[in-house]
């Protein structure tokens, strides 16, 4: 196991392949929107899954470096479900959605997830005071 010198070197690695995840996501959001022929490249569908390995990685060495566990923190269950959201959402914005309208729709659901799995990344807490 890594020691604690590590820590911040991985949650800045989390922090940022996060960033870069909704980010790429967006990205291919609007480009599928558009129809773009980027999206038929081999590259686009491979290179997210990498970031998202590193990301995946990285949360699992904070979570138990850190301690915090599903089913024992709520906040960690809840970026849990939100992520298992927002890969169901994503996979149907990009792939699965039968209209542009649908796959609009669950884009829009998709990044509402990374925005409360954000949320709770920053507040430590599974309700958002939105006042």
């Amino acid at each position: 196991m890594l020691s604690a010198d590590w820590y911040p070197l991985i949650k800045s690695i989390h922090m940022a392949t996060a960033v870069i995840s909704i980010l790429g996501f967006a990205t291919r959001g609007v480009l599928m929107a558009f129809d773009a022929g980027v999206m038929k490249q081999k590259w686009i569908r491979i290179v997210p899954h990498i970031n998202d390995t590193l990301l995946l990685a990285a949360a699992i060495w904070l979570m138990f470096f850190l301690h915090r566990y599903p089913f024992a923190d709520a906040w960690v269950t809840a970026k849990l479900i939100g992520l298992v959201a927002y890969v169901l959402f994503g996979t149907w914005a990009l792939r699965k959605g039968k209209s542009l309208g649908s796959r609009l729709i669950f884009f829009v659901l998709a990044l509402g997830s990374a925005g409360y799995i954000l949320a709770i990344a920053i507040t430590k807490s599974i309700t958002l005071n939105l006042m």
